[in-house]
């Protein structure tokens, strides 16, 4: 009995599982850089709660704090980083809005 294997077909490499419904090669791509962005922002989220919530409750001699940048940075991180999505959608809309005027003159 095979529990698992992979079919040729016009469309491309189909996997599958017994009792199962067949999932595509693409599928399970996605599937993993999914799980990846979820485990990463997970992680900085968790990092980012514990550095604001609770790290200004620990004392300042703990040997915890030396994980962590300082107070500062936490506002500034997400300040500049919103700064540069912002100006990068602002370049993306501008050289679609551009290219898009071109193709009608």
């Amino acid at each position: 009995m095979q529990l698992w294997g992979c079919e040729i077909n016009p469309i491309g490499c189909q996997l599958f599982l017994s009792g199962a419904r067949s999932i595509s090669v693409m599928e399970l791509a996605d599937r993993a850089v999914g799980l990846l962005l979820s485990v990463i922002s997970l992680s900085i989220f968790t990092y980012y709660t514990f550095w604001i919530v609770i790290l200004p409750f620990v004392d300042s001699d703990h040997f915890v704090h030396k994980y962590f940048l300082p107070q500062e940075y936490a506002i500034f991180i997400p300040v500049y980083a919103g700064v540069a999505l912002i100006c990068f959608l602002s370049i993306f809309i501008g050289y679609v809005m551009l290219k898009s005027k071109k193709k009608k003159a």
